[in-house]
């Protein structure tokens, strides 16, 4: 009698795989065939260049040819985009899959609830799972902890997360939680399998930035990184200096669009010196803002978006795109704009008009500072004193349009934790002011997630002359 042999992922992958992957795909077959109920959890961490997107692809494919289940998610609208057009199929935030808003206003603590999952059977594959907090965002728990209930709220359910542990850990925090395999068996009772993908694939060691991502990230386990970018007989990686920044960036745009091309800094305020001058040097932008300036959003807004939206609300960290600039007003002691957006990473969502707080784009807080925010608050509320009752005056500052203006940024430069998640085709990097004893693990694992953004090129910008090799 014959025996029919079960697929494997390893069937779909289109590359003989390294001893890492092939260990990988021996364990996600493995994984994959237990129907067992109970906590069930894969956690696959690689880095750079490893091949994770492509076993991701491989994945879906097997899944999808056996008819099994699966969901597609990411932290952020740009990392879900990223992990659309990698795998083929779409992908979601995670906050839109499993939260829903219950009530809330700019000046309260905003309320949402996890929803009920009803689905079974299926594999929750969450990719860029390093950017993923336990500490309280969303719902009464932390957000990992939210996932972990949702997926498992169905005992049949099994959940990957994926992520690089030599990015950086959600901010606030040492380490990431999500891509600890002890921490998530011995907080959630789950059984959870784990690999990590170490050898870099013999396609990604033709290209210069993942080389260097390779030795930098190497450096990270050293107390004192030695930090050298080696750039000569590549074409994908190149020291630029301040000079050249404005030739460099037009012909980014020319070849790459706007929506590809970013500069990564370490602070807002280099970020903000960076906006203005190229909105003033390559755009010649005279206003404030105007129609095709890109923005990116600071600060979560549940206010603008129609209830039946795919997005669910703007997120923090969302792109969008200025279309028209219909007024600009001063109120309150703050200064507004209404305007058409269209959304980036959403091209199927239609334009909406908004009120955009013109405030935060100067600012050098990451978005407008809490003394600011209560002082419109209150400015605000003393124009509904006449109301009769707290609902109904609570009530109306939900509806109030200045009070949930959409709180912006511009977004030709951003900071390391803005950009995570994201990728662009060409991203130049500026390390900003540094002294020798600032080259610590700390540097080095800010400068591996930054430069790990690029796709296609990748501009080390006015780079400190010892952190090139000759």
């Amino acid at each position: 009698m014959l025996t029919v042999r079960t697929p494997s992922v390893r069937d779909y992958f289109p590359y003989e795989p390294t001893q890492d992957q092939a260990q990988l795909f021996r364990q996600f077959d493995e994984f994959l065939k237990d129907d067992l109920p109970g906590r069930k959890v894969f956690v696959l961490r690689g880095y750079a260049g490893t091949g994770k997107t492509t076993v991701v692809s491989a994945l879906v494919q097997w899944l999808h040819q056996l008819g099994r289940k699966y969901t597609l998610m990411a932290p952020t609208g740009r990392a879900a985009k990223v992990m659309s057009a990698y795998s083929g199929v779409a992908a979601s935030t995670i906050h839109k899959k499993i939260y829903r808003q219950t009530s809330g206003s700019p000046s309260e603590s905003l309320s949402f609830q996890r929803q009920p999952n009803r689905t079974a059977d299926t594999l929750y594959i969450v990719d860029e799972a390093s950017m993923i907090s336990d500490e309280k965002a969303f719902g009464e728990n932390g957000l990992l902890d939210d996932l972990m209930g949702y997926v498992f709220e169905k005992p049949t359910n099994r959940l990957l997360l994926i992520g690089d542990t030599a990015q950086l850990p959600p901010v606030g925090q040492l380490l990431s939680p999500a891509l600890d395999p002890e921490l998530l068996a011995h907080r959630f009772r789950a059984k959870v399998d784990s690999v990590e993908l170490r050898q870099v694939m013999r396609q990604a060691q033709e290209s210069g930035i993942l080389v260097n991502a390779t030795i930098l990230r190497e450096e990270l386990r050293e107390e004192k990184p030695h930090i050298q970018f080696h750039t000569r007989g590549y074409s994908d990686i190149f020291p630029v200096g301040g000079e050249k920044l404005e030739d460099g960036l037009r012909w980014a745009y020319k070849n790459f669009g706007h929506e590809n091309t970013t500069i990564i800094c370490r602070s807002n305020k280099n970020a903000n010196m960076y906006n203005q001058h190229i909105r003033h040097a390559l755009f010649g932008a005279e206003e404030e803002i105007e129609a095709g300036d890109y923005l990116m959003v600071v600060r979560n807004n549940y206010f603008w978006l129609p209830k039946d939206s795919e997005m669910g609300f703007l997120a923090n960290g969302d792109f969008v795109q200025v279309s028209k600039i219909v007024r600009r007003q001063e109120e309150f002691g703050f200064r507004f704009a209404d305007a058409r957006i269209r959304f980036v990473d959403y091209p199927d969502e239609e334009e909406i008009e908004v009120k955009l707080m013109l405030d935060t784009l100067h600012t050098e807080s990451p978005a407008l500072p809490a003394d600011r925010s209560n002082a419109l608050y209150q400015t605000i509320s003393a124009d509904y004193a006449h109301l009769g009752t707290k609902r109904e005056k609570s009530a109306a500052l939900r509806k109030d349009p200045y009070l949930n203006a959409l709180q912006v940024k511009f977004a030709y430069a951003l900071t390391c934790h803005k950009a995570q998640g994201g990728q662009w085709q060409a991203v130049f990097v500026d390390h900003g002011f540094l002294k020798e004893d600032m080259v610590n693990a700390e540097f080095a694992r800010w400068l591996y997630t930054a430069v790990t953004r690029a796709a296609d090129r990748l501009f080390l910008l006015n780079f400190n002359s010892k952190l090139l090799a000759e």
